[in-house]
């Protein structure tokens, strides 16, 4: 019998990422009994599942939000993204970080403290993450009524979220914040992974890239292993658009909210990013790498509030 490997530390993940030890496949079967069908002992003697099938990786998010999490009633439609929950808990941990900067070093918990995650998906993955680990309530807006219908589900379906999560269809497409934001509301941070390709056909070459890479033989098919919307996956003018959209939006609702944040794919953006903040004055700007999956991604935060206004901030 084949010895199988110990899992290893990832340690590019964040220190208080669950999933810094990897995947425990004899757990995650134990939550999760039809992930097994997609497990196999790899050329390094190490379990693991097929990162480029569809099924195999949706019902890998079931298992560990079960086990890590403990929502056991989690699912999405057929062709919606399968977010990979490490890199995505990554993201809030280090939103947690920054907002202790302005909290004596403490990372504020509890349901006062507010998140707005812009475009929730269907599989409401950042706030079920913030929510479960720090106990904040979100706002998750969307422009795709399907996803909110799936999100609506999944709260229902896990009573320990329906008091925490509020979900809102954002019936103008050409806006963000609009609609959403309103005067009496106190966000402690935004959350965003946007739309990173311009087209469809960009957004089937990336993914056809990322499927080559996950398997040992090569594909001319792109296979959505994590899925995706058209809304999900690209937008006109791709990222650097809408985030620039984004930033003018934000400027007005500069006390709306302590931290406006967005993960940013494409490295060549920032210089674009960082003239667009420049120009609507935004008074403190942060960016903050992570490792996700096999490359390095980041997210860019900005505060319109002043010193005086950021130490008079109530969390």
């Amino acid at each position: 019998m084949e010895k199988i490997k110990i899992r290893t530390e990832k340690e590019n993940l964040h220190t208080r990422n669950q999933h810094r030890l990897g995947y425990d496949f004899d757990d995650l079967i134990q939550c999760c009994s039809d992930l097994n069908n997609f497990v196999f002992v790899n050329q390094y003697q190490t379990k693991t599942i097929d990162f480029s099938n569809p099924e195999a990786v949706k019902l890998l998010n079931k298992a560990l939000l079960v086990s890590k999490y403990d929502i056991p009633n989690w699912d999405i439609p057929t062709d919606y993204l399968c977010p990979p929950i490490p890199g995505r808990a990554d993201y809030v941990h280090y939103i947690a970080d920054l907002l202790a900067e302005s909290n004596d070093g403490i990372i504020p918990k509890g349901e006062t403290i507010q998140g707005l995650d812009i475009g929730i998906g269907a599989n409401c993955i950042y706030p079920i993450i913030g929510n479960t680990t720090y106990g904040w309530s979100f706002v998750g807006t969307e422009i795709d009524e399907k996803a909110i219908q799936n999100c609506k589900k999944i709260i229902e379906n896990n009573p320990k979220l329906i008091d925490f999560i509020s979900l809102q269809l954002q019936t103008e497409t050409r806006f963000i914040f609009k609609n959403i934001i309103t005067p009496e509301d106190k966000f402690a941070f935004t959350i965003c992974n946007p739309p990173f390709h311009a087209s469809a056909i960009e957004a089937a070459k990336a993914n056809l890239r990322k499927t080559n890479n996950l398997e040992t033989t090569k594909t001319n098919q792109p296979l959505l292993n994590f899925g995706g919307q058209n809304s999900e996956l690209w937008c006109e003018g791709g990222e650097i658009l809408f985030l620039t959209e984004m930033i003018y939006e934000s400027a007005k609702f500069p006390l709306n909210c302590f931290w406006f944040t967005t993960l940013v794919s494409k490295k060549e953006n920032l210089k674009s990013i960082y003239k667009t903040l420049q120009k609507v004055n935004a008074v403190a700007v942060k960016t903050i790498d992570m490792a996700q999956g096999q490359k390095t991604s980041r997210f860019v935060a900005w505060t319109f509030l002043s010193e005086n206004q950021q130490k008079s901030w109530k969390f």
